[in-house]
């Protein structure tokens, strides 16, 4: 079994909406609360209370009706919040992460969490809990949840992005398939992370996946861009220092806040459709285990402010968390490996190459030429996760399979890398024109074809 979360949105009347925000206000009371009794504590030279049971304990002492319609389940989520993150701070201090700080910040607004049994669900009607002689707050979602609802075991209530939201974990289990069809354990797939190639994945027998996200990438460059430009478009409107904003200034901080949501947005879902990409291609595949090279340790490098804002924009963690996650919903073991020296190193002959400035790796030693991220990736599935090295006979030529993340995004056509971007002159339309096909290069994939959903290529070394 894997717990699963979706995000759902509300409709709500004008008091539906004041109640909901009157449950989080109370939610964040209840968290000012512990910050307040930890500080005298503090003061006193006391121990903080920090312990789930003794955290209920005081919200007992304190009495019903304390927290507004806040109930008990509601309130005790909040607590729950705080003590693990105030032993999460702790275990991290204690390893030595001395920069790492308690909770002790206030917030306005607290999600609150209800488990099952404490809720009611009625087809899109979602009925909420509330304090003992209060109405009933029911409230409406504007889609079917999207798990059964015997598998839903908790809905949570917070504010994102100026709207509130309902978060549905549901216990779904793992995927069951027809007898042979199941993924093998021992049949194992490298993948290599990248910016232009979010995933390339190759199994030892040569098979490969490239997933493309230059969409991605490009809506990265352009928000960016929107942003500078709309901050120097509002920057008039700007109030001085000491003069408090006013309403046309608060709409456009508002309009700010809507953009970047609606922008993260669209980024997390073509982060979803990479890694479902791959999970699908691993099933038909039949791989059972996912070897994933791990480049965090990149992170910490300085490379240049333009690079280093490259390696912020990629979302390594969110990535492999994404990928994780939905392969354990299809069965598939993952296990990071190390993945230094990969894209410099010949699968063939183990040869150390420089690394290429193109797409293309080139081997001096045994000739040997292929796409630089599919070479990655089948030497990092030749390494186990226990770090032991396997030499097989070489990269066999295989069937490489092509992928697009990002095709909802605005622009986003079958023959554009880079979705938003001015055609170039002499184009028809929003399209660019075709480079003529030279030796050595991609010439066997059609024009118009480029990382098409649908094509898949012969051999490895020409994409």
């Amino acid at each position: 079994m894997v717990l699963r979360t979706a995000r759902v949105g509300l409709r709500l009347t004008r008091g539906q909406r004041n109640r909901c925000f009157g449950l989080l206000r109370a939610a964040g009371d209840v968290w000012a609360c512990i910050l307040e009794i930890n500080s005298w504590r503090r003061r006193r030279g006391e121990p903080p209370v920090a312990g789930y049971q003794q955290l209920c304990r005081l919200l007992t002492e304190s009495g019903p009706g304390t927290f507004a319609e806040l109930d008990t389940a509601g309130a005790r989520s909040v607590l729950r919040r705080y003590s693990d993150a105030w032993f999460c701070a702790a275990a991290r201090r204690k390893a030595g992460h001395t920069d790492v700080r308690f909770p002790r910040r206030r917030r306005a607004l607290m999600p609150i969490r209800w488990y099952h049994g404490t809720f009611a669900l009625d087809g899109r009607r979602l009925r909420l809990p509330t304090a003992a002689g209060c109405p009933p707050l029911w409230v409406r979602l504007d889609r079917l949840a999207p798990y059964p609802c015997e598998t839903i075991r908790s809905v949570t209530l917070l504010f994102d992005a100026g709207r509130l939201w309902i978060d549905i974990t549901a216990e779904l289990p793992v995927a069951t398939y027809p007898a042979g069809q199941q993924p093998d354990p021992d049949r194992i797939a490298g993948v290599d992370l990248g910016i232009i190639h979010p995933y390339a994945v190759s199994t030892l027998d040569g098979a490969g996946l490239l997933v493309s996200g230059r969409a991605i990438r490009a809506e990265h460059r352009m928000h960016l861009a929107d942003t500078k430009n709309r901050r120097k478009a509002v920057a008039g409107r700007a109030p001085k220092p000491g003069q408090r904003g006013s309403r046309r200034w608060r709409k456009t901080r508002r309009r700010a806040r809507l953009v970047e949501a609606r922008h993260r947005r669209r980024i997390r879902q073509a982060q979803h459709e990479a890694a479902t990409s791959v999970i699908d291609w691993a099933v038909k595949q039949r791989v059972g285990t996912l070897s994933v090279g791990d480049p965090r340790g990149v992170l910490g490098l300085p490379a240049g402010r333009r690079h280093n804002l490259r390696l912020r924009q990629w979302q390594i963690g969110r990535s492999l968390a994404i990928l994780h996650d939905k392969a354990a919903l299809a069965g598939i073991r993952v296990h990071l490996v190390d993945e230094r020296g990969t894209s410099s190193t010949c699968p063939n002959c183990r040869t150390r190459i420089t690394k290429p400035a193109g797409r293309t790796m080139r081997c001096r030693t045994c000739l040997f030429a292929g796409h630089r991220d599919l070479a990655a990736a089948f030497t990092i599935a030749t390494r186990t996760p226990g770090g032991v090295i396997t030499t097989p006979a070489g990269m066999p030529a295989g069937v490489v399979t092509h992928r697009r993340a990002g095709r909802h995004l605005p622009g986003a056509g079958r023959s554009r890398r880079d979705p938003r971007r001015p055609a170039a002159p002499g184009s028809v339309g929003r399209l660019r024109p075709a480079p003529p096909p030279s030796v050595g290069s991609r010439s066997s994939i059609p024009p118009g074809m480029d990382e098409d959903p649908q094509h898949t290529t012969g051999k490895p070394g020409e994409r």
